[in-house]
């Protein structure tokens, strides 16, 4: 029997939920599925020099949804830039799981990207031309594969849990801003990758919608160990968190365990007051 979440109108299957899932040591809990250590970014030289990040170091624990929050300029989308491959590091070093990714060249980084990383992004950034199946299949096809049996029964599952299955046939201008996001993060989720990062997932939507897109990751992360880290300046999505990062200055500043939107508003506050 299903039950039908009054958030999103999706399907929540009690017993067709696909168990099988790749090993992966970095899973579970059982340690950090990133690590940053002393990373620095610096912009310009001499007196012109600008640091971005200031020796950094954070751990992202595996299953584990994070919220990385701070003023503009404080460096958060910097940091999740360079913790996902997207940017290097002027120094120190970055690890998504064992894999030092520091050192590689772009072929490498690429293919980290695609097989290990999901991506959800304030501006959607679906395919236009590509429908509703073909957009949540796209990093299959960019990694020249199919899914296989277990992943198509995954994509199945997520389709009706995201309430997606009367619009796979749609392209994205045929889809409210919230349809588009649960389209993003279907296909963010679809390789079950070992860290997906979300940039201002909210940011484009309504209340409703961007607290429905907050309850999916949500349930990622508590129902199926998704690790997720979540840049964001909004309490309200930080809430969702089980933890809150606080960036200032290019510097990890605070960080409290999971708490009310208000709670978290107060630390921004005071963080700004010192500043």
């Amino acid at each position: 029997m299903n039950d039908t979440t009054p958030s999103t109108g999706a399907t929540r299957a009690s017993s067709s939920v696909p168990s099988t899932r790749p090993a992966d040591p970095t899973r579970g809990g059982a340690g950090p599925v990133a690590r940053v250590s002393h990373v620095t970014k610096s912009f310009g030289q001499g007196d012109g020099r600008v640091d971005a990040l200031r020796d950094v170091s954070l751990d992202l624990q595996a299953g584990q949804f994070t919220a990385v929050m701070g003023p503009s300029g404080s460096g958060k989308s910097t940091l999740m830039h360079i913790t996902a491959g997207l940017d290097s590091a002027t120094s120190g070093r970055v690890l998504l799981g064992d894999t030092d990714i520091t050192g590689l060249d772009d072929t490498q980084l690429t293919l980290l990207r695609r097989r290990r990383i999901g991506f959800v992004f304030q501006a959607f950034n679906l395919v236009p031309t590509l429908d509703v199946s073909a957009n949540i299949e796209l990093p299959f096809r960019l990694d020249g594969r199919r899914a296989t049996t277990d992943e198509r029964e995954w994509i199945d599952w997520l389709v009706a849990t995201l309430g997606l299955g009367a619009r796979l046939t749609h392209r994205p201008h045929q889809l409210s801003g919230g349809q588009q996001q649960r389209v993003a993060i279907a296909r963010a989720l679809a390789t079950r990758p070992d860290l997906i990062f979300a940039d201002e997932p909210t940011g484009n939507l309504d209340s409703k919608a961007g607290r429905d897109v907050l309850d999916v990751l949500r349930t990622a992360s508590t129902d199926h160990g998704q690790s997720i880290a979540m840049v964001t300046h909004d309490p309200v999505a930080a809430s969702y968190a089980d933890r809150v990062v606080f960036l200032a200055d290019g510097r990890v500043v605070h960080e409290i365990g999971r708490s009310s939107a208000a709670d978290i508003s107060g630390v921004m506050l005071d963080l700004e007051r010192v500043a």
